[in-house]
């Protein structure tokens, strides 16, 4: 909309300074045709070249302050700001002036007058004037210089209730120019509402408090399982000053609809009892846990109220589900898993029952595919902005937030111009204050719109704001919060309201779908990885005692492996996962088979020991350890062939030694396989080979034997020897000596038995 020359109901200046700054004007006119080319062109331009800003980008000026943002009739408007020399030459004789108008009208040209930087005569309004100046002698180059004005709202010459462009500038001379020029300018907004308003459109304001991913799947071997974070870092965003303390002190004041990750509550909470902080290779003992109880205790309150939605556990990214990761198996499970969870985190933890009903896909941006993901869940509203799901009615108004898409589904679309209104940089204050005056002269435009239709609009801005930005968007809904033009009201009252039959209802095609968010979603091998993990989470759960002290944990982990926080982070992303995947294998591994070098066995039937450890905290059960002979012909096992198995049940901590009955036939060599299995026959770790030696008779056997042999001949010499000499005596005596008294033969070894040694007798290890 073309901007007007003069604002209605300006008063003009004092003559006497009317006619000074007109003579200058003249005097100077062949330059100002010169000027003007250079006053159109953005700062920007001017700082690509080499040379010093000329024209009204010589001095920078920034609006720190505008106090009252929306003024009333009888107060006095106050703006403080500061002013930057950026060229080389020194401005002398400088004034500080505050232009008012004209008033704008419709939201097109808030847009455009919020584009234009320099200053352009005849566009550009006359400045207020008179006393309410400030002169400023010298500007030297490269100095700053604050400067305030305050003049009275009575002095501004406003109209009628309107959004009004507000403006300050320098004007002041170089020594190349020795006449009063505009030597810098800075433009925002003034919203001017002097009488209550018969309808006013309803505000939601969506409070979002989501954080990255911070907890592992890791936990101690304690009975509480003392959790281990990632890093301290939470702790920092919600110690006094930081992010989330910030976003919960400064929404507890304001009427906004809280939309919680349920992960950052189950963080939290974990730090407030015992918990872990990995350093390198090693844990240390977390210190934050008054933090923790500290800010659980001020969201309580904060939400006591219960304009709560909690969003599946961990924020899962709806878009990349869609486009990446539904066609992989199981991926879906893990939404619907993440939905359910969420109530029970919020309710134990805030004591209060939210509102699961909503998915917020990234940045509000829709298709097809994200509306079925985010229904699969159980969601019936779909949070979308109106930069996604756009008017193509030629509607002379914004419509109401809630849009039925089908299949009993509401796209509640939030708008984008407030919805994004605080993303930049907001720490510094001039920044965050024409951001303030930009929101509150949309929403005032807003409610100036012609239509006899009642609205309720939704504002939903990023998903994890700064301090900063948080400070900006807190300051705008106060000045909101008189209800002037504006009522607030809950998102889920938003989402229930009668929708507008004149406004567009149809999905945009996934070709639609912004380039620059598709770069950023998760590969479909996150998805493959996740699948994987899960895959051996199943595996391993049906052999603990407790596996409760795994599923929730793991199942957890896997959630936030698909958070919308790793956008834009890809090797962060698959490090979480790669850690997620190497616990869960590391855990696994603790149950295993103990390596056995090989087995001889002697005779024909003997026994062969296998070993299984469990190392876990907790025992195992529903195992099976299956023994496999290569060769049945040569040894069989349990007299049944060439496979045995038998259950295993260990306590936590031990290990087991189970005995296989063998029956050998031939002497050799045979390859021997064990290997757990789960009841349902899926193999567990890794098998273990070793070899059976089969020997009838061995050589301890044979040696054995020899010595049994060979005692037996020295017995029966020495007894012969014995009888002789008895013999020999026997006829002394018939010679008339003395018989000698024969002695009862005491070997030194007794006989052994030659025959085979017993069964199960086996040399193994």
């Amino acid at each position: 909309m073309a901007e007007a020359a003069d604002f209605q109901g300006m008063n003009p200046s004092p003559a006497r300074r009317w006619l000074r700054r007109t003579a200058a004007v003249l005097a100077g006119a062949p330059l100002v045709a010169a000027l003007l080319a250079g006053a159109a062109a953005p700062v920007a331009q001017a700082a690509a070249t080499d040379k010093a800003p000329t024209g009204s980008g010589t001095v920078a000026v920034s609006l720190d302050t505008v106090t009252p943002s929306a003024p009333v009739k009888g107060d006095t408007l106050t703006v403080s700001g500061t002013l930057i020399n950026k060229s080389k030459e020194t401005v002398t004789a400088a004034q500080v002036d505050l232009r008012v108008g004209p008033r704008l009208f419709g939201r097109t040209s808030i847009d455009a007058a919020n584009r234009r930087t320099g200053y352009l005569p005849g566009a550009d309004p006359y400045p207020v004037g008179g006393k309410y100046t400030v002169e400023i002698a010298k500007l030297p180059s490269g100095i700053s210089q604050d400067f305030t004005l305050s003049v009275p709202v009575s002095k501004l010459g406003l109209g009628d209730d309107g959004v009004y462009q507000l403006g300050v500038t320098l004007s002041g001379r170089t020594p190349h120019a020795q006449y009063d020029q505009v030597l810098g300018i800075k433009r925002t907004f003034l919203p001017w509402q002097s009488e209550d308003r018969d309808s006013k459109p309803r505000i939601s304001y969506a409070w979002p408090l989501i954080a990255a991913a911070h907890l592992t799947a890791e936990t101690g071997s304690d009975a509480r399982q003392t959790p281990v974070f990632a890093d301290d870092d939470l702790a920092a965003e919600i110690a006094p000053g930081g992010r989330l303390e910030q976003m919960v002190s400064l929404g507890r004041q304001l009427p906004v609809t809280w939309v919680i990750d349920p992960d950052l509550l189950a963080s939290v909470d974990a730090m407030t009892r015992d918990y872990r902080v990995k350093s390198g290779d090693t844990t240390i003992a977390g210190t934050n846990q008054n933090v923790a109880k500290q800010w659980l205790t001020s969201l309580e309150a904060a939400v006591a109220e219960g304009k709560v939605i909690a969003l599946p556990f961990g924020d899962p990214d709806l878009a990349s589900i869609a486009h990446r990761g539904k066609n992989v198996s199981g991926t879906l499970s893990h939404l619907q898993n993440a939905s359910e969870v969420a109530v029970t985190t919020v309710q134990t933890i805030l004591h209060v029952k939210p509102s699961t009903d909503f998915a917020w896909p990234v940045d509000g941006a829709i298709d097809p595919s994200i509306v079925d993901v985010a229904t699969s869940a159980g969601a019936h509203n779909v949070i979308a902005r109106s930069d996604s799901l756009q008017e193509n009615g030629g509607l002379a108004y914004t419509p109401t937030a809630a849009r039925p898409i089908g299949g009993g589904t509401t796209a509640v679309v939030s708008d984008a111009r407030l919805s994004t209104a605080f993303q930049g940089d907001m720490t510094k204050a001039g920044d965050s204050t024409l951001a303030v005056q930009r929101f509150l002269a949309l929403t005032l435009s807003l409610a100036e719109q012609d239509t006899d239709e009642d609205r309720s609009v939704v504002v939903v801005p990023q998903r994890m704001p700064t301090v900063a930005q948080a400070q900006s968007m807190a300051s705008a809904l106060h000045t909101l919060d008189d209800g002037r033009w504006t009522q607030s009201q809950g998102l889920v009252q938003a989402a229930e309201a009668n929708p507008d039959a004149k406004a567009t209802t149809e999905v945009p095609p996934a070709s639609r779908y912004p380039k620059k968010l598709r770069s950023q979603e998760l590969p479909t091998q996150a998805f493959q990885d996740i699948k994987s993990t899960q895959a051996s989470l199943n595996n391993f759960q049906v052999i603990l005692t407790q596996p409760e002290r795994v599923v929730t944990p793991f199942g957890n982990a896997v959630n936030r492996s698909m958070s919308t926080s790793w956008r834009g982070k890809p090797l962060e992303a698959q490090q979480y996962r790669d850690s997620v995947r190497t616990y869960l294998q590391s855990l696994v591994n603790e149950v295993q088979l103990i390596s056995k070098s090989d087995v001889t066995l002697s005779g024909r039937s003997a026994t062969i020991p296998v070993t299984v450890q469990n190392r876990l905290l907790q025992g195992v059960d529903h195992l099976v350890l299956r023994l496999r002979s290569e060769n049945a012909t040569r040894l069989k096992l349990n007299d049944d062939g060439a496979v045995a198995e038998q259950p295993i049940q260990i306590a936590g901590g031990h290990s087991q030694s189970v005995k296989f009955d063998a029956a050998a036939n031939i002497n050799g060599q045979v390859q021997m396989t064990a290997q757990l299995y789960t009841e349902d026959g899926t193999p567990y770790g890794a098998a273990m080979n070793f070899t059976v030696k089969v020997s009838e008779l061995t050589p301890t056997v044979l040696l054995v034997i020899a010595g049994g042999l060979l005692l037996l001949v020295l017995a029966g010499i020495r007894m012969y020897a014995h009888r002789k000499r008895a013999n020999a005596g026997g006829a002394a005596g018939d010679d008339g000596s003395e018989p000698e008294q024969p002695s009862d033969p005491t070997p030194d070894t007794g006989p052994e038995s030659a025959e085979p040694s017993g069964t199960g007798e086996k040399v193994d290890r």
